[in-house]
Order: C-alpha cells, then structure tokens, then sequence
C-alpha cells in the first residue's frame, strides 16, 4: 500500500482479545514519514482507562477493530464518546500473507484505516443496542417455556393421562387445575372432569377417558417440578416484557405501524425493530433492507445463467421474527399475503412462499418507516384483478378438463 493517499492521519488499530488488547498508533507526519507505536494493555476497566488515556494523548482520531464476539462491547462504551471508533467485519479485513501475529494484526488494521480502506458496520444508538438484548432473550425464554409444555406431555402420557388429546392447552384454567389435582393425589375422574369450564364442560365424556391414568408419586413429583419450572419462565417473561416494553418507548409510533400489517403483533414488531432499528436512511432502499436481512433470493450466477437462488445464513432473530410474522400472515383471510402465500405454495412449496411473504413484509415495513404513510391492504383478489385474463384462460382449462362447457360473456350476442 506504498504510495496510497493518507486520509487520516493519527489513527489506532486494536486487536481484541479476552485478556489483553494490541494498539497500534501509527501517526504520518508532513514529511509523509511514518511514526508508529505498539503497546499492549489488559481488558480490565483501568486497562481501557489508561488505553483511553494513551489515545487522547497520541491525539487519535480514529480507531478501528475488529467485531469478536462481545469482546469489543467494553473497549466501544469507553472510546466511543472520545475518538471515532470504526467496528469492522473479520471478513473485510483480509491477513495478507506473512501477517498471523496479533501486532501485526494491529499494525495491519491502523494501516489499512489511515488509508480509508475500512468500512466500519452499524452499530445502533443505546436504546436499540438495549433492545437487542432483551428480544433474544425473550425468545429463549419462551422456547424453553415450550419445551418444558413438552416435557409436561411426556410425563402425563408415560402416567396414560391423555389430556392433551383432548384440551389444545393443558396449561390453561381447566387443564392447570387438573393437572394440580393429580399432583395432589386426587383419583376421582369425575371429581377433576368437573374442573372443566367453559367450552371444555362440552367435552366432559372424552374427559373422563383422558383422565382414567396411572399416576404415581414419581409422577407426582415430576409434574411438581414442571410446574415450578414453568411458573419461574413465565414469571421472567413478564419481568422482561415489562422491559422490553419501557425500553420501546420511544419507538412506539413504528411499532404501532408494523402492528397494521397482517400477522404482526406487539411482541413480533418489537422483535424487528430491535434488530433493524427505525432509521432507514441507512439502507439505500427497501432491497437493501432485504438483502441486509437475508430474507432475499441468493444471486449466484455463471456465464449469465442462475445457479443457486438459496438465501444465505444472516442474523437469525430478524429472520426467525420475519418468517414467524410471515407464517401468520399466510393464515389471515381476505388479505394480500394470505393470496400471496397459497399463490405461491402450490408450484414452489410452502417454505420458498413462506420466505417471499417475509420478504414482502420487510419491504413494507421499509416504506412505512421511511414515510409518513399507513398500511393499507391489497386485498385477497390483488393478484386475480392483476392478471384477470390470465386467471380466466386458467379456470376455463381446469372447467373443461373436467368435462364442463364454457361460454365466455357476451357470446351469444357476438354469434
């Protein structure tokens, strides 16, 4: 890189580790000479105070390193407000051959950064990184919550209690009661078949089968356990809902505008807008948005013919929210990505639909943060009104291959 042009000219490269930090100071005077400095410093907040120190002292302007893990989260809190910090993607910094040791990782990333060669990735502001933190582990919580449900089936199935084949949530009033009974030794059917309420009282017959077990005290202590298990989730999911939900104060006019589009709710708006935050400046349109997400078809192309259209792994909490929104908006009637979905499952099955829906989804959540304007829907017939000719041609075949006789509108008259 001799001879390149020197944009910055007292800047830092940092090579972060668990237990130690390489900082490379590399200043270009007016004579072009280069003046470079390596020191190594712990990962304890005095370390990063006194790292800070140096810094201001070498009158740093801009520091670069790489994204490992969370290691950079504690050097980024205490640099940022002072210097510019660019965070870079491992991928983009390429080791030459013959740069393998941590100085000369340093070296290599202060170099590369007076030359304006590094292109820093997006770290959002507080809030956002706040929420990044909370969705996620909203999202293990209530899988683990799943899997203890699991587990409750498995141990009321070994005990031959089939409630399950009968209530769709074992865990609601009814269900709950019941399965509290057991714990307690109760052995009347009738006794905890009447517990049912509601819409459940109807099926009091099928009940008293189901219930008709063997429970013992293994049981017993098992479904205990379960139930104290799933009471302690239950109870953190509330606790970071709570959360979740003051830290999204100042995001609540997006949120409620993602909440329009079918098959998004508060809890999968929130979820979005923690990984893509509501700035969308930063995307250069609503297909960058998409490809940023991986939620787009894969371009890869050989002497100009397609060869894989597969997406590409990406952030899997943005994804996971996308496909989950997308799955409910192919179940909502009378709207246009219902007629999406059953369009497109036919010919490419449901999972290639499942993903175009959420790519559609995406899209517009890109206009409606980028605008002033309100989700209106297409309407289930969109596609049908959009291509009506071709509809037509599609049923009348269909009719006639099943041996119907078809007279277009106005035939009669036109004979």
């Amino acid at each position: 890189m001799e001879g390149m042009e020197v944009l910055h000219e007292h800047v830092a490269g940092i090579d972060v580790h668990r237990k130690s930090l390489s900082v490379c100071v590399r200043h270009v005077g007016a004579d072009r000479r280069i003046r470079q400095e390596v020191r190594t410093f712990g990962t304890m907040t005095r370390d990063l105070l006194e790292l800070r120190d140096w810094l201001q002292a070498e009158r740093v302007t801009h520091v670069a390193m790489e994204a490992t893990g969370v290691l950079w989260k504690p050097v980024y809190n205490l640099l940022e407000d002072r210097v510019q910090v660019l965070l870079v993607n491992a991928r983009h910094v390429k080791q030459v051959e013959g740069r393998k040791t941590d100085v000369k990782d340093c070296q290599w990333l202060a170099q590369l950064l007076a030359c304006g060669l590094l292109r820093a990735s997006f770290i959002p502001p507080k809030p956002q990184r706040e929420l990044r933190d909370l969705t996620p582990m909203r999202a293990q919580l209530v899988a683990g919550r799943t899997q203890v449900v699991n587990r409750l089936h498995k141990v009321l199935e070994d005990a031959n209690i089939q409630l399950g084949a009968v209530a769709s949530d074992i865990l609601g009033k009814s269900g709950r009661e019941m399965i509290e009974a057991l714990i307690k030794g109760e052995q009347n059917i009738e006794t905890m078949a009447q517990m049912a309420r509601r819409r459940m009282r109807a099926k009091l017959p099928q009940l008293r089968l189901a219930l008709d077990g063997r429970v013992n005290e293994h049981h017993q202590f098992l479904l205990e356990i379960l139930l104290d298990q799933y009471d302690g989730i239950d109870h953190q999911i509330e606790r970071l809902t709570a959360r979740i939900e003051k830290v999204c104060a100042s995001f609540a006019p997006a949120i409620e505008k993602i909440v329009e589009i079918p098959g998004y709710d508060q809890t999968s708006a929130q979820n979005v807008v923690a990984e893509i935050g509501i700035d969308m400046s930063r995307f250069g349109d609503d297909e960058h948005l998409c490809s940023w997400a991986t939620i787009c078809p894969g371009n890869h192309q050989s002497a100009g013919k397609q060869t894989n259209g597969r997406t590409v792994k990406g952030n899997r909490w943005l994804k996971a929210a996308l496909c989950q929104s997308a799955w409910a908006a192919a179940r909502t009637k009378n709207s246009y990505f219902g007629a999406q979905f059953h369009r497109l499952a036919g010919r490419r099955g449901k999972k290639r639909a499942v993903i175009a829906v959420a790519h559609a989804q995406l899209k517009v959540i890109y206009h409606l943060l980028s605008s002033a304007q309100s989700y209106q829907d297409l309407g289930a017939d969109y596609f049908l009104e959009l291509n009506a000719d071709r509809a037509a041609r599609y049923h009348r075949k269909v009719l006639e291959s099943l041996g119907y006789t078809v007279i277009a509108p106005g035939a009669d008259k036109a004979a």
